[in-house]
């Protein structure tokens, strides 16, 4: 048996480049680990099974568990199968890359049950095949990700901040998203055209600056239609968050706090209606 954590992440800054001769978009931004986190367990079994504590999750080839089960077992041509229970605490249509996190601690969780002999080069390049945002969550810690998504440069980002993640109860579509974003929804560009991991480390200890350069491209496109939406980053602001931003292309919504009493006062009050979720400051 084989139990991990598969982690959340929030998008610090995200900004579209543009649409790609295959449908994609290139985009820039940087992935950074925060809880909730889903638990996965897998145990050996004659054919391959998914039970979720979320009954409105598919258990069939719809689940990317599932479909990283199967990717797995043709490219390395095993007969074995899983038996895998998800134990789901990362809400759905957040922005927080839940069923990407899955997927890549179903391939990682297999790849020691079933003692593969894979590199690493090749599980990002399965992992791809599952979803732009997979790759990333093979590895701990933050990363600077460009392309799709898929080229990532890890680094040490000790955020200075306890970090309240807000999800206000909305499903969205990442695909309606993009379908709705057009170029005059682009915020300014960066300070000497930097990246964003050199506008973060550059500015991590002064929210006020990250504000001026820090943006999420979705942003425009996502609370233009959405009053709730909009109502949940204001009232972060109002409770104390230094800097608040819409992860991903939503719904769900994070604040960087300095004080922990404030965070745990905040997080209190979001509670009430929404789901809420506390991160540490990391040092």
């Amino acid at each position: 048996m084989v139990s991990l954590k598969a982690h959340a992440k929030i998008n610090i800054g995200l900004r579209i480049i543009g649409k790609r001769s295959d449908g994609y978009h290139d985009i820039e931004t940087v992935f950074h680990r925060v809880n909730p986190y889903d638990e996965i367990i897998i145990e050996p079994s004659a054919s391959v099974t998914l039970t979720c504590t979320d009954p409105t999750l598919p258990t069939d080839d719809r689940n990317l568990c599932v479909r990283a089960t199967q990717l797995l077992k043709k490219y390395t041509v095993e007969n074995r199968g899983a038996a895998i229970t998800l134990k789901k605490n990362i809400p759905i249509g957040a922005g927080l890359g839940g069923g990407s996190s899955d997927a890549a601690a179903t391939l990682l969780g297999l790849t020691k049950l079933w003692d593969l002999n894979i590199d690493d080069a090749t599980l990002r390049t399965l992992a791809l095949q599952l979803g732009s945002d997979v790759p990333y969550f093979l590895k701990e810690g933050s990363a600077h990700a460009r392309g799709r998504g898929e080229i990532l440069e890890y680094f040490h980002l000790p955020l200075p901040y306890w970090i309240i993640v807000v999800y206000p109860n909305i499903h969205i579509s990442t695909a309606w998203a993009y379908g709705q974003f057009r170029e005059n929804h682009k915020h300014g560009q960066l300070e000497s055209s930097g990246s964003l991991r050199e506008a973060i480390l550059a500015h991590m200890q002064d929210p006020q600056e990250l504000a001026k350069f820090i943006f999420n491209d979705f942003e425009p496109v996502v609370l233009h239609q959405n009053e709730t939406m909009r109502f949940c980053k204001i009232s972060l602001y109002a409770a104390g968050a230094k800097f608040a931003q819409m992860s991903g292309s939503g719904s769900a919504f994070y604040g960087f706090f300095t004080d922990e009493a404030a965070a745990f006062t905040a997080a209190e009050s979001f509670s009430k209606k929404y789901k809420v979720f506390i991160t540490p400051p990391l040092s």
